[in-house]
């Protein structure tokens, strides 16, 4: 919901700030005041291309920021979970704060909650946050994409969309296999060769895991036998001479640390002379067990006998590490790799042709759920369209419709989206012909069209289970029935007066009611049913120059701003009328 609007020298508004109603807002004002400004500030921090032209006489650049309350956080909200996923960071209860410098010369700024951000993160958040209706904006609705996400989100076919996702997928990735299989046997056979001559010379040698560093420790002990057999002799003797010969008469280091803990066991006193006989003990345990370990080293001296075996065996192991090292683990890491790919690559015809059954069975399935797909949005197209054309009936459109077709492609052609062709096809007047939306009618026309789609689309998501209404809408933009959510309609009264006026206001009042509406327009018969209303005028703040302001009218201020509606004037008589006006503009509970 966009909570508010602020624009600084903006064509001829230099500055101006909105505050719109949660619920129905009404823009008015004279012909050529600047109302088209406020929707050009919109689509700028909506991620527009610049238009520097725009900015006003005088002033070095524009900037537009725009407000808006995205809802609770979370990673089930996508407008913050999208800016999140930017690295950027989220302001105090939910606010979403966009912004737009656009300078006379050079590029343009964006600024999301005050961080500068790319123009396309801006047209990502704020194509989730608000949606302009409007001549310039008309021709995403001929996006066939958005067309079928519309009927989706209308038809409520969310289990339907997701079980032929997941089938569509597992069809993909074994066709992708079984075309990467054909591919490989006709241009891999040399490839082939060599893994299997690989592969059986790793295997003649048949290495195992850290073998070479555990071969080149071995080959340095036996090589420096003699000076191990020196050093740890020596240490013995110094430790325990026992060891080395038994008929040495000389007490071991440990026997020796022995006697020096009876001898402080026995002065029979606590404190340091019992902490230093804990102490000695702890190193007598460790004396013992680096005795123990020097003896294993006397008796684990190698043989020179065993060199020469070791030398061949670690060249063997050497020839390996260069060709797929750098050492024998990377060796065996290479080979058990290899293996799988040549299992890939000699796929015999057994193995190919069972693929090929698994494919055909896993496009049954796609083919299945698809169909059941279809079958949901041909339900819904049927409702939607039904329910449309009444709308546009109601807003003074009687003869135009809407048709949307649901057709499965030519030779059961699936993508990633199902089985369908859906268009998306309007008659503006009778006995016009069907014509793609955006090739068949006029902006304010489209306007209405969109209207009534979306007053249809809201009406089925709060409705409890109505045939083809399902449980929520993402619209040609953005979700209805949210009420962060804000639509903007511009010209959508072109060629509409009297009583169906009146009706176009009440339907945009409707929509109100479970999303923000923001109207521009120049009948009273709609600004009569806002809950909020501005004026754009033109008017002087100091000097001469001309520029366009923008005012909340509220109370007689208003009556007088919906009686110059009416007449052109602020008579008694259009006063009254205007009073009137606006005492009947509200919903009836329903």
């Amino acid at each position: 919901m966009l909570e508010e609007l602020e624009v600084r020298d903006l064509g001829p508004i230099h500055h101006a700030l909105l505050r719109p109603a949660a619920g129905m807002t009404a823009i008015t004002g004279e012909t050529g005041a600047g109302k088209s400004m406020l929707l050009n500030a919109i689509r700028l921090i909506s991620g527009s291309t610049a238009r520097p032209q725009l900015v006003s006489p005088g002033a070095r650049e524009s900037w537009v920021q725009g407000i808006f309350d995205a809802g609770t956080a979370g990673a089930e909200n996508p407008v913050t979970a999208s800016i999140t996923g930017a690295g950027l960071p989220l302001e105090d209860e939910g606010q979403i704060f966009l912004a737009r410098t656009m300078p006379v010369k050079g590029r343009s700024r964006a600024a999301l909650n005050g961080r500068t951000a790319p123009r396309g993160l801006l047209q990502e958040v704020a194509g989730m946050l608000v949606t302009v209706h409007g001549q310039a904006d008309q021709m995403r609705m001929a996006s066939p994409a958005r067309q079928r996400e519309f009927l989706d989100a209308y038809a409520g076919d969310g289990p339907q969309l997701e079980a032929f996702s997941k089938a569509w997928r597992q069809y993909r990735q074994a066709q992708d296999h079984l075309e990467e299989l054909r591919n490989q046997q006709s241009g891999a056979m040399a490839q082939a060769d060599y893994l299997r001559e690989s592969i059986a010379r790793i295997d003649r040698v048949d290495p195992h895991p850290g073998e070479d560093r555990e071969l080149k420790a071995q080959r340095d002990r036996i090589e420096h036998a003699a000076q191990i057999s020196q050093g740890v002799m020596a240490a013995l003797s110094a430790l325990d001479a026992g060891q080395i010969d038994p008929d040495a008469d000389s007490p071991s280091a440990t026997a020796l640390v022995e006697r020096a803990i009876a001898a402080l066991e026995g002065i029979g006193v606590e404190g340091v002379f019992q902490e230093s006989a804990q102490r000695l003990r702890s190193l007598n345990a460790d004396l013992s067990d680096l005795v123990f370990t020097l003896s294993s080293q006397l008796d684990d001296e190698g043989q020179e006998g065993d060199l020469d075996k070791i030398n061949a065996r670690i060249h063997d192991l050497d020839e390996l590490t260069r060709r797929w090292g750098p050492d024998i683990d990377d060796v065996l890491a290479w080979r058990k790799k290899a293996a799988f790919e040549l299992e890939d690559m000699d796929a015999s015809p057994e193995k190919l042709e069972e693929l090929q059954v698994q494919v055909e069975q896993l496009r049954g399935s796609a083919l299945k759920a698809a169909r059941n797909l279809s079958a949901s949005r041909g339900k819904a197209a049927r409702r939607l369209s039904e329910l449309v054309d009444g709308e546009l009936r109601s807003l003074a459109m009687s003869g135009a419709g809407l048709e949307i077709r649901v057709r499965p492609r030519q030779d059961q052609d699936m993508d990633g989206h199902g089985l369908d062709q859906i268009d998306f096809l309007f008659r503006p007047y009778p006995g016009s012909d069907l014509l793609p939306m955006g090739k068949s009618a006029s902006g304010g026309e489209l306007s209405r069209l969109m209207l009534a789609l979306e007053l249809v689309a809201a009406e089925g998501r709060t409705s409890s289970g109505s045939d083809g209404a399902g449980d929520g809408h993402n619209g040609l933009d953005c979700q209805v029935g949210d009420p962060t959510m804000t639509f903007i309609f511009d010209e959508v009264d072109a060629g509409v007066g009297g009583r169906a006026a009146v009706e176009l206001g009440r339907r945009l009042a409707r929509l109100a009611v479970t999303a923000q509406v923001i109207v521009v327009t120049h009948l009273p018969q709609v600004a009569s049913w806002a809950d909020r209303q501005f004026v754009v005028a033109k008017g002087r703040e100091g000097g001469d120059a001309v520029e366009t302001l923008v005012r909340q009218v509220e109370g007689e201020d208003r009556e007088r701003e919906i009686a110059r509606m009416l007449a052109g004037s602020e008579s008694t008589t259009s006063l009254k009328h205007a009073q009137e006006l606006l005492a009947s503009s509200r919903l009836q509970a329903r």
